[in-house]
């Protein structure tokens, strides 16, 4: 099977030796994603934007696979604070209500960054 590396353009991601999403055959898997726009954190402090934003960026890495956000099987989100679960609930389910994927949200200690809330992960089978 051929394998399909999608990459965000990060530099963190040769440095690390990981692209934002890997395609081999019907499967995509999407990387931890953080909520960045124009190389910054976005929704600073607000874990609602920051997990719409990721979406988005999931969203579109999931395009660039051939498969859309409908294909997705199983979501796994990280948060650094457990009481922001309503509001990062709440994003995913508009984005994900219909669609109703396997899920885990479970409560971390940090990401790579403190201002990053929410880390998404995503698996799609198209």
């Amino acid at each position: 099977m051929s394998r399909l590396n999608i990459t965000s353009g990060a530099p963190w991601e040769e440095q690390t030796g990981y692209c934002r999403a890997v395609r081999i055959g019907n499967t995509v898997e999407v990387s931890g994603t953080v909520s960045i726009k124009n190389g910054e954190v976005f929704g600073k402090g607000d874990a609602y934007v920051q997990t719409k934003q990721i979406l988005t960026i999931i969203e579109n890495a999931l395009k660039e696979a051939g498969a859309s956000i409908t294909d997705v099987i199983r979501t796994r989100m990280y948060l650094t604070n457990i009481e922001d679960w309503p509001q990062v609930t709440k994003a995913h389910g508009e984005v994900f209500r219909s669609i109703k994927p396997a899920s885990t949200l479970v409560a971390i200690n940090q990401l790579i960054s403190p201002e990053f809330l929410v880390e998404i992960e995503a698996t799609a089978v198209v």
